[in-house]
Parts: structure tokens; sequence; C-alpha cells
């Protein structure tokens, strides 16, 4: 291959001159979408493997981030090592090479090789290493590579050709635009990797006529842009670069988190953090600020006591609303640390450093959230923590000259005052939101009001704040126990003045039991004995010829109550802690005192752990599983529901769950269950007024009307409607929102 790349700014055409920037744009924007397309791509075809957990996209995350870093320090390396015509050669080669696994897929090595008594972040680094790695770290090389070419030409932009990461954030953010609204509702996972492939191959032909464009006579060093004489790099710009990088990449794992356990479950939030990030690096690097710098670090402040007066005093607002306040406050913090990355960028000569730095502090904040951070702490205090260090490092809007002395005595003051008020005001009777106002959002406002213009006293007036609320926040419920792993946070707590215990992921309530002992063994919940629940039980259960029951998703055990002496019940789960915890009596004696049939707990995920059922072994079987408030898709394809037919007795009833704030599973259920030749009905129990049930929404299959029994003629219950089907290879979310 004759591929190089030289300059020669006296004899360049002009028309190749006028085309630089198209071709080099056009690499770049491609390369960009394409790295940020595999990234949720691949991230699909994980997810469902490992229950839809968030840890499995902040995994992938990270993944992705440190081979980010090795690709920038590729790019460094043959930039300082090799001459322009062989990084070309040298850079074409291996894009070619690395292009020999594609289109991605999953073998069926790596299926068997899932885990499912440990963590699988070790199976799926590994995973994501032999499927995407190769051509992801020289997509991830591409920028930096081609940026520095670019600085080799006669081009009048070659000695700033930064506006070239704008454009190729640009493409990143389009690519995961069109994601969820385009290639996923329209194209198969199969089909987009083969797509994928196609697009990688044309971006390798791109990428060569760079090279042509560049060709001609070596340059004189003089010449050179990237060769003017530079003042070499001090320690602490580059641990500025690393903390400006580490901030944002740590802040959007830990949004993405928060809402997806705490506030709600929403279909694809994990993808609008991710856009909202490369979005402030678009606007932070491009030509043209349309956001000051000043004006979003006057903002931000003023946003994080708006989003801490929601989450004080909690009105009765919508969900949408709270997303929206958390994303303006990480939006705020990412974009005044990239725009401050982009007023502190070096030299074109330093540009590959640049990124590496970048790239760094970008692998240190996923690895913080992904991995350091559910092992040191049992709740998910990361998030707090990088909207802090935000905080920190935003520009003073006044001048702090003098006050030195301030930065000490002000967080000191306001972690006394909260502390104190924690103490004093809970012995006032006082409405609940009275007391909280003033415990927590009155601290906060003086915050604000008196060091708003002093980023490091309000960070650490704000800081002082939150470690003084320990007390008041730990008085307010108590805590049971709270544990945390790869699948996010579960709490088992007792409230004060209620009857029960909860155990919950987020704020979503898995299972209730009542302290009363003479009600311990009392269906709760969404599983009361009056709901459609107790229906489907009354039938399994009133046939003397019934076969064992599969309960997919564990909870509390709340369901082994209606367990019959002598029958055969398997609990599937996921997660070892939810059994864990479901089995410790100091917490819920469900399975302990109230499950009256043999049973066995199957740790590992349902579809893979189901396989090792035998043929027709169930009369019953409930899927009750959920990742914080939805059911993992991969419980709701054409191949499961095949899987479960495989295991289910003929006359046997297939029971699922679906309630949901956001998500109406009626059309996914009804498409399933015509395409499967099954009667379908569903009932939706509004059930509000009694302690200790909620409301919930079960549909119930059988083969035919006679295996539903008094299901098939009760009013309450109605056929399905609806006719979406989804696969292993093809699923559209967007689908079935509400």
């Amino acid at each position: 291959m004759n591929c190089y790349v030289e300059v020669d700014r006296a004899y360049a055409p002009a028309a190749r001159a006028s085309a630089l920037v198209p071709v080099f744009a056009l690499s770049l924007f491609t390369s960009a979408a394409l790295l940020f397309w595999v990234q949720p791509l691949v991230a699909r075809m994980l997810l469902p493997l490992l229950g839809g957990a968030p840890a499995v996209w902040n995994t992938c995350m990270v993944f992705f981030q440190a081979l980010l870093l090795a690709g920038y320090a590729y790019a460094l390396l043959v930039s300082q090592k090799l001459s322009l015509r062989n990084q070309a050669i040298v850079h074409a080669l291996l894009l070619i090479a690395g292009g020999l696994v594609l289109p991605f897929a999953l073998s069926s090595s790596m299926l068997s090789a899932l885990p499912t008594q440990t963590s699988p972040i070790g199976w799926l680094l590994s995973t994501l290493l032999v499927t995407v790695g190769p051509p992801f770290f020289l997509l991830s090389a591409t920028a930096p590579l081609l940026q520095r070419w670019f600085s080799h030409s006669d081009h009048k932009a070659a000695r700033d050709p930064y506006f070239l990461y704008a454009v190729s954030n640009a493409g990143s953010l389009l690519s995961l635009l069109a994601f969820p609204f385009l290639l996923e509702p329209l194209l198969t996972i199969r089909t987009q990797s083969v797509v994928w492939a196609v697009g990688y191959a044309g971006l390798v032909a791109s990428i060569i006529a760079c090279a042509l464009f560049l060709k001609g006579k070596e340059i004189p060093v003089a010449w050179s842009a990237s060769n003017l004489p530079t003042k070499p790099l001090e320690v602490s710009q580059r641990l500025w670069w690393t903390l400006l990088a580490f901030i944002p990449s740590s802040l959007m794992l830990g949004v993405t988190t928060y809402i997806a356990t705490d506030v709600a479950s929403v279909p694809l939030i994990w993808i609008v953090p991710l856009i909202l990030y490369l979005l402030t690096f678009v606007l932070a690097f491009a030509n043209k600020q349309l956001i000051p710098l000043r004006f979003a670090s006057f903002l931000l402040p003023l946003a994080i006591v708006v989003l801490g007066s929601l989450m004080i005093l909690r009105p009765p607002i919508s969900a949408w609303i709270a997303i929206i306040l958390h994303l303006s406050v990480f939006f705020l913090v990412a974009f005044v640390c990239h725009r401050r990355l982009a007023i502190t960028r070096p030299p074109v000569s330093k540009l590959p450093e640049y990124y590496l730095w970048i790239a760094g502090g970008g692998v240190l904040g996923g690895a913080f959230n992904a991995l350091l951070a559910p092992v040191i702490f049992s709740t998910p205090i990361e998030y707090p923590i990088a909207i802090v260090l935000g905080c920190l490092v935003r520009p003073a809007t006044s001048q702090e000259q003098g006050k030195s002395w301030w930065r000490i005595a002000y967080p000191s003051l306001i972690f006394l005052l909260v502390f104190g008020l924690s103490f004093v005001v809970p012995r006032i009777d006082l409405p609940a939101k009275l007391e909280s106002g003033l415990v927590l959002l009155l601290p906060l406002v003086l915050c604000y009001a008196l060091s708003r213009r002093r980023p490091i006293a309000f960070a650490l007036g704000f800081c002082a704040l939150m470690f003084g609320a320990v007390p008041y926040m730990n008085a307010t419920i108590k805590t049971l126990v709270t544990e945390r792993n790869f699948f996010g946070v579960w709490r088992v707590t007792s409230t004060a003045g209620q009857e029960f215990r909860t155990i919950s992921h987020g704020n979503t309530v898995h299972g209730v039991q009542f302290n009363d002992e003479s009600r311990k063994c009392e269906a709760t919940s969404y599983y009361h004995k009056d709901g459609p629940l107790g229906q489907i039980f009354d039938v399994h259960n009133g046939n003397p010829a019934a076969k064992p029951v599969a309960a997919v998703g564990l909870g509390a055990g709340t369901i082994g109550t209606y367990s019959l002496r002598g029958s055969q019940w398997d609990f599937y789960d996921i997660d070892p802690t939810i059994v864990r915890l479901a089995s410790d009596r100091r917490y819920f004696t469900f399975l302990s005192d109230c499950t009256a049939a043999d049973y066995r707990v199957v740790l590992g995920d349902a579809r893979l752990r189901l396989r090792d059922a035998a043929s027709e072994q169930y009369g019953l079987i409930v899927i009750d599983a959920f990742s914080a408030d939805s059911v993992p898709a991969h419980l709701l394809t054409t191949a499961a529901f095949d899987l479960y037919l495989s295991k289910l007795s003929e006359d046997g009833v297939l029971a699922f769950h679906i309630s949901n704030h956001f998500l109406n599973f009626e059309p996914l259920l009804s498409g399933l269950s015509r395409k499967a030749g099954l009667a379908a009905y569903i009932r939706k129990d509004s059930e509000r007024n009694v302690i200790g049930r909620y409301p919930s929404v079960w549909v119930a299959l059988s083969r035919n009307d006679k295996g539903l029994g008094i299901i098939a003629t009760d009013t309450r219950w109605r056929r399905l409607e609806g006719d979406v089907v989804w696969t292993d290879d093809f699923s559209n979310i967007l689908s079935l929102l509400k």
C-alpha cells in the first residue's frame, strides 16, 4: 500500500486545500459516530444477560473509557516515534486487522462462561475485550491522529485544529440520538452489526484518503505548526486536566445510577446523560460560545439549591421534573469542567498528550463509580461527591482575596448549625415537611446566600451540610441493613409508625412483611390474596395434579406464602444479595416460616438457568423479575416464551407481573401470546386503601381457556390487546411508552 503523509505548503494545489477540511471532518465525524454507536449496540447485546442493572452500563462505560485512554496513548506514541508517512501506514494496516472481528456477535462459549455465583464484572470486561476491543481501540486513536495530521497541512486552520474536536463530538452526539429513535426501532442487532462493519470499512477508506490528501514533500521543521517551540507541560497542568475530565465522567455515571434507581426507571434514561456529556464537549470546544462560562458558573449553585429543595420537601410533582433538575445540574457541572478544559488547551504540538490526560481523567471517573464506589460506599454517595467537586472547580464570580479564613470558618458554622438542628427540631412537634425545611433547606439557602459567588466556600459549605445532616437522615427512617453489589443498592427499612418491614431497590419496593407475629405470613404488596396473583394461585392450587412452581424473581419471598405442603418450588434470581436478605430471619421470614413447600433457590439469569429444568416440569411459572422498576427485556422475547412453554406442563399457567409507571407491556404480551397461540388475560388491581397492599398489573397465560379456570370468565380479567413482538435480536422500547 502506497499510503503516506507529507506536507508541501508551497506547492499544494488549491483544489486539494479547499477539500481538506471536508475530508478530514467527514472522517472524524464518521469515526466518532461509529465509536458511540457501538457502545449502546454492544451494551444492548450484554445488558439482558445481567438483568439490565445500571452497573452493566457503567461497567461498559469504564471499559470504553479505558480503551479510549489506550487509543490516545497509542496516538501519542506513534506521533512521537514515527514519521507522518509511517503513522498513516501503521494505522491503516491496524484498522484493517481490527476489522477481522466484525460483525459483532456473542459466541456460545462466552455465554456458557457467564458466572452465576460471583461478580460478573470480570466476565463482562473480558467479553467486551474480545467482542469489540480491537476496532474500538483503533477508532479511539483516530481522532487525535487525524487532528495531528491536519496540523501538518497548509490549511489556514492548521495551527488550531481544535474545531475538529467539536465536529467529532457532533458525530458522537448524532449517533447516540439515532440509536434509540432510528437504529434500534428499525434494525435488528445483527443487521446493525453488519451495517456498522460496512461503515467501518468506509472509514478505513476515508482515512487513507486523508493521508493521500497530505501527500507531498516532507516539510521543513520550521514550517510545521506542531513543531514550533513550546514550553514543557507542568505537572500541575496535567493534574488539572485530569481533574476536569474526572468530574463529568464520574457525575455522568452517578446521575445515571441515581435516576434509574432512586427517581424513576425511565426507559433509555442511561443514554441521556451521555448525550448531555457529549453536548457539553461540543459547546465547550466550539469556536463560537453559545453559553458564557461565567453564566454557567452563576447558574450552578442556584440549580443545586432548587434540586436540593425538591429532594428535601418532596412535593407531589412529576418524576420528569425531578429528572430534568438532576440532569440540569449535571449539564452545568460538565459544561463548566469541559469549558475550562477548552480554555486551557495547549499548543497543537501537545495535542495527543492533552487528549491522553483527558481520557485518563475520564477513565478514573468511570472506574471510581463503577468499580471502586460499590466496594467502599454502601450507598451511592459518589453522586454528591462529584457535584461538590464540580462546585470547587467552577470559576469565581467575585474576588476571594483576604477571605481565606472564611473558607474554614464558614463550612464549620454550617456543619454545627445543621448538626444542632438535627437534634433540636425533631423534638418539636412539627409537620414533616416543615421539620425537613428547617433542618435541611434553611441551611442550604443560607449556604447559597452567603457563598454563591465563592466556589470554594460554597462547595465546602454544601459538603458540611451533607455531613451535618447524617444524624437527622438516619433518625427519619430506621434502616435495618444496606447492602450494595454489582446489581445495585438494597435497603431493608422499618419506618417509625408503620407496621411492616420493606425491602427496596432505589425507590422501588420489592417486598413487605408485617411485624405483627400473627400477620407475618400474610401475602402483601403486589401479591395480596385478593389481587390478581392470589387468583392465579387459587387456580393452580385447586388442581390436585398440579406440578411444581417456578418463580423468577425472589424479592422478600412473599409468594412463598401461597405454597402447599408437599409441593416443590424453585426460586430463580440473579442477585445473591437479595437471596441472602430474603433468607435472613432478622429481616424476613417468608421463606423460613411461611413457605410450606420444599424449595430451592437457583442463582443466575433465569433465561440461562431455566434451560437446565426438565421439559414440562412446572405447572406454574411466575415471572416477577424486575431491574429497578422494569421487567428485563430478554424475558419478554419469542425465544424466552419458547423456553417457558417448553418447561410448562400442558395445562400449566404462565403469570407475568408487568406493573410499570412508564411502560405499557400489554401490547407486547399480547403479541407474544398470539404468536405462541396462547389464551391471555390481564387484570389491573388498583388496591390503594389497605396498609401493606400495592396496586399491580398481572397477565395470566395458558395454552387454552380451560387451563386458566375461573380467570377466563371473571369480569375483572379481560383479553390482552395489541400486537407487538420482540425477539432476542430486535426490540423497540419506544413502542411501549405510555
